[in-house]
């Protein structure tokens, strides 16, 4: 039997196989100090990319995840080819740090002046928190909230969860809209709640006519990151 200093050493450069000892040199098996990838991979996800490199990294995780094609009923009611399920993009590892890098700039393109950030429950929800992290990144404060489809019968009976929105800049967001109407009621509701509604702003805008409708009754700006063109949906 090999002293224990001595099986220790070999045991640290070698593996048992068999009842044998047989030396084996990790360097030559893996080149890299961490096997799989796992350190540069947790380093590019950390990364904040420019700014058009991210809006092109995002369009393409966008067709490649979220574009189902087959024919589908819309929130509308009218039939469609494809359906973008956004949820694939929001709740999504890498997708979701460029949602709210892209939406940020967006909005600061617009010269949209706000202090929080946020929507309908529940596909507003990841959106204005990917803008409320991708604004910590930059020592911004920016807060988000969840706006309920009703207002609680219960507890504090808020419509408007989260840090008070009275008299603020707020934003509601969408990750697409199809007829306007989540997006209009949290603007009702944040009206409601004290909040000054700046702006309405989604992800994709699937050119169905709502954003000239949230505008329309809104009375903000409508903005979008992508259109159908920009998906290759036209």
């Amino acid at each position: 039997m090999l002293p224990t200093s001595t099986f220790t050493e070999k045991l640290l450069r070698g593996f048992v196989c068999g009842g044998a000892l047989h030396e084996h040199s990790l360097a030559e098996e893996n080149p890299s100090p961490w096997p799989f990838d796992t350190l540069e991979t947790m380093t590019k996800l950390s990364e904040t990319l420019p700014i058009e490199e991210a809006r092109e990294r995002l369009r393409q995780l966008i067709t490649e995840l979220a574009v189902v094609r087959g024919k589908v009923t819309l929130s509308s009611g009218k039939e469609a080819d494809y359906y973008v399920d956004l949820r694939r993009i929001t709740l999504h590892h890498e997708a979701s740090r460029l949602v709210g890098q892209v939406m940020l700039d967006l909005l600061d393109s617009a010269g949209i002046e706000f202090d929080a950030a946020g929507g309908l429950t529940m596909g507003a929800d990841p959106v204005g928190h990917a803008i409320m992290r991708s604004a910590g990144d930059q020592d911004r404060a920016i807060d988000t909230f969840v706006v309920r489809k009703a207002q609680k019968s219960y507890g504090m009976g808020r419509q408007v969860e989260g840090p008070s929105v009275e008299g603020r800049n707020v934003v509601a967001v969408e990750d697409t809209s199809t007829t306007g109407g989540s997006a209009l009621t949290a603007v009702e509701a944040l009206k409601k709640a004290g909040a000054n509604v700046v702006a309405v702003a989604v992800i994709v805008d699937r050119a169905t006519g709502a954003k000239e409708h949230i505008e329309e009754v809104a009375g903000v700006p409508c903005l979008y990151a992508y259109s159908k063109t920009d998906l290759g949906l036209d």
